[in-house]
């Protein structure tokens, strides 16, 4: 630090005589451009005053310079209370459009110095000093008024339009008190002290109408209900008139002359065509001159009558002989009409029967109709439905048949020169009308039909929730759907039979569930929960049918948000449930070591172990547990995993490994479980919230999870793949499916090497899988001849395990 600014920083100046003397005798006077004023006690205030370096021939005591009008000047102002020095003698200069910053601690006397230098300083606060405005106006504390002459004055401005200040009265011993000054305007009233203490009361003028009627009812053709009208009138109109006056230079006064001048014209020609040239000999005299008619025939009537001879009335008639007549009597008694009107009573409700059998027409009746229709007519024959549904199909791959070659034919190249890495072809994008603005919430493919797949659509927007639907997608026709079903709730679940492929489960919204024949003619499910049966109260979130026929009859499992999982068996007229399992909430107290249950788990998802313990099954739950079950012991969880923070969405056994299942959750996060180890093996964070995972069915170390959002936060679906054989830390493929849409769902084909994922709007798109993507089993040199393709994908998993248990620390 310089010599000059570490003088500038130690002084502290009390007045301005002393900061005078040292800015004339300071070699370097360009320092005093920010005056420090300060205190001993911490009072720090610092003032932006203009270079005083610029302005040789200032005196600074005075401040000889001109200040424009709005500026405030004051010379050793200092505030005492008793002996306590609150503000030290300082001056300072505030100009007018400049910004001025009074800084300093809290209890520095910041605000202390702004009430002085308005005047507003406490009673018991003594102040001293000189405070001038721009205009010349000082008001001086502690010595007599300074004179206006001692301050340059800005130019002259208008005159003023009160009267002069009153003079100042005399303070007295009191020299430390402002001079107070009061100015009375010339209007100002002469009242007397009762009628200045007299309170006036306060007259306030509202906008209301006073007589507007508040109770005013209108019918409402909406809500067909008579509603009160809370909107109240205020306007009144005491007069009114329509004025008939035009200005002449105004455009409708001219309008209104060109049509008088308009029929001035048409009257003239008129009359001027109705003129009659008369040629007769100007009169001789006087008397021969015709004399005006002062009663003229304005109208050119002319009177003329003329009489005719009246027709004579004739009347004709005649006679004819009575119709013939016989007479019926008899007598009847009260019984006698009693027995009428029920006999009357009794045919017209078999009328009314017979009516309503005749619109009723049962499906066999019609049926037999169709069939005897059929016998006669070919075009409504079985034979016939079946081939246009052959050349609807035929018609569809003629039209799409570059799409159809790149699922058969098409393999990207690129792939031999990436490292592990592929991509996705996008190919169709299934639609239906009747599924527009609704949401896939399932996606299944059939167990033997592999073109066909089951998309269920719903809502999970609990405030938008409307009926559900159900289409049955082919790859032979990618335009229409094969079979559509309409169901009364959203559809949130869905499974096919494994050994009756035509035979699917459905599970809804309202907590009901359903199985349906898709071959049966009717569009009606086949069986049906309700109420007596022992529904679900809330969600139905997946059905799974049970492989173990050993129960005899068909049945399947279904989890809801109610906390039960129920099994439901198909007997011949009706489905029965039997609950399996309640999902008691975890909840572990404070320093204790055992658990306590209680209250009931919302399960969102479940899973059976496939291969000979298929009685195990894992349930993921609203609170992001993980509970390993057994359908043979329902008391209490096997196991209990905690990984994740928030609700599990999705629990996948490994279709080759019975160890291993994964898991999705809405905490962005899809993590890699053995079922014998509390603690995740590994966990990959995509950064968003996962909608689904599914395991591919052709590598045991291959899945693929989806994404809602893409990067950057913006709306678009990502479907993203791993083989943790390849890299068991990053993904192999990351690619955006579709824009302005979440993605819901994902399944992979069993047969051929392609994924559908579906969306928010309706829409279900088909990707083809690179090779690098779909690589399975690969066989080398030094590979046992003597194990299968299943024996190669346990031990690509474990020597997975293998290596995460290596580098996990102990």
């Amino acid at each position: 630090m310089s010599a000059s600014r570490l003088w500038r920083s130690r002084s502290v100046v009390h007045n301005e005589e002393e900061l005078w003397e040292e800015y004339v005798d300071h070699p370097d006077p360009d320092i005093f451009e920010n005056i420090i004023v300060a205190k001993d006690g911490g009072f720090s205030e610092i003032d932006h005053l203009q270079s005083l370096s610029s302005v040789t021939h200032r005196n600074f005591p005075c401040m000889a310079a001109p200040m424009e009008e709005g500026s405030i000047f004051w010379s050793n102002l200092s505030v005492t209370v008793g002996t306590n020095v609150l503000v030290e003698p300082h001056s300072g200069l505030a100009r007018a459009g400049r910004c001025l910053a009074v800084m300093g601690p809290s209890g520095a006397g910041k605000s202390l110095l702004l009430h002085s230098l308005a005047g507003l300083a406490p009673a018991n606060a003594r102040v001293s000093g000189t405070v001038c405005d721009g205009s010349g106006n000082c008001r001086r504390w502690g010595s007599e008024m300074a004179p206006k002459a001692a301050m340059p004055k800005a130019p002259a401005g208008p005159a003023r339009s009160t009267p002069p200040p009153e003079a100042p009265e005399e303070t007295g011993d009191d020299y430390d008190m402002p001079v107070i000054v009061k100015v009375r305007p010339d209007d100002q009233l002469d009242l007397s002290p009762e009628e200045l203490e007299k309170e006036v009361p306060p007259r306030v003028l509202y906008p209301l109408n006073p007589r507007a009627p508040h109770n005013t009812t209108q019918f409402s053709f909406k809500e067909k209900c008579f509603k009160t009208d809370e909107q109240v009138d205020q306007v009144v109109m005491h007069f009114s008139m329509d004025g008939g006056i035009l200005l002449k230079d105004s455009p409708e006064a001219q309008d209104q002359d060109e049509v008088l001048d308009k029929k001035q014209q048409e009257q003239t020609e008129k009359d001027s065509q109705e003129a009659i040239d008369e040629d007769f000999d100007p009169p001789e005299n006087e008397k021969e001159i015709p004399k005006k008619n002062p009663l003229r025939n304005q109208f050119n009537f002319s009177e003329r009558a003329a009489q005719t001879k009246n027709h004579l009335l004739r009347d004709r008639s005649w006679t004819t002989q009575p119709p013939p007549t016989t007479r019926n009597y008899g007598t009847v008694t009260q019984w006698e009409i009693f027995d009428q009107y029920m006999a009357d009573i009794e045919a017209a409700k078999e009328k009314e029967k017979e009516e309503k059998t005749k619109s009723k027409i049962s499906y066999d009746d019609l049926t037999d109709a169709k069939k005897k229709k059929g016998d006669t007519d070919p075009t409504y024959s079985e034979n016939m439905k079946l081939s246009i549904k052959i050349m609807e199909r035929m018609v569809n791959q003629n039209a799409e048949n570059e799409v159809y070659h790149d699922f058969k034919f098409w393999e990207d190249r690129s792939d031999e020169f990436r490292d592990g890495e592929g991509t996705l072809l996008p190919l169709w994008r299934f639609s239906s009308e009747k599924a527009k603005k609704k949401q896939v919430t399932c996606i299944k493919w059939n167990p033997r039909y592999n073109d066909l797949c089951a998309v269920g659509f719903g809502s999970y927007d609990f405030m938008r929730q409307g009926t559900g639907v159900i289409c049955c997608y082919s790859l032979k026709n990618t335009r229409f759907p094969e079979y559509v079903f309409n169901t009364d709730a959203g559809v949130c679940c869905l499974d096919w039979h494994p050994a009756h492929p035509a035979v699917l489960a459905v599970g809804l919204y309202d907590g009901t569930v359903l199985v349906y024949d898709v071959r049966a003619k009717t569009k009606k499910p086949i069986y049906q929960s309700t109420v007596r049966t022992n529904k679900h109260t809330d969600p139905v979130w997946e059905v799974r049918w049970n492989d173990d026929e050993s129960a005899g009859a068909m049945n399947f499992y279904s989890i809801s948000s109610d906390g039960r999982v129920s099994n439901w068996f198909l007997l011949k007229n009706k489905l029965e449930s039997e609950e399996v399992m309640e999902l008691k909430l975890i909840s572990a107290a404070a320093g204790e070591d055992e658990t306590t249950l209680a209250g009931l788990a919302g399960g969102l998802c479940f899973d059976f172990r496939g291969g000979k313990e298929n009685h195990l099954f894992l349930v993921g739950t609203e609170e992001g547990r993980i509970h390993k079950c057994s359908k043979a012991f329902s008391g209490q969880y096997l196991e209990t995993y905690e990984g994740h923070t928030m609700a599990v969405y999705t629990v996948r056994w490994n279709p080759f490994h019975d160890k291993i299942f994964i898991s999705g959750s809405a905490d962005w996060t899809v993590k890699l479980w053995n079922h014998e180890s509390r603690q995740a093996i590994l966990s990959f964070d995509l950064a968003q919230a996962i909608g689904d995972v599914a395991w591919a069915p052709y590598s045991s170390t291959t899945f693929a999870a989806i994404t809602s959002e893409g990067a950057g936060g913006s709306t678009s679906g990502v479907v993203h793949l791993y083989d943790l054989h390849v890299d068991r830390n990053n993904r192999i493929c990351e690619q955006k499916v579709v824009k302005r849409a979440k993605l819901t769902h994902v399944a992979f084909s069993s047969s051929e090497p392609i994924i559908i994922v579906g969306d928010d709007r309706g829409g279900v798109n088909t990707l083809k899988l690179s090779p690098n993507l779909r690589a399975g089993v690969v066989r080398t040199e030094d590979t046992d001849p003597n194990l299968t393709d299943w024996d190669l994908q346990i031990q690509k998993m474990e020597h997975l395990m293998e290596m995460v248990t290596e580098t996990r620390p102990a």
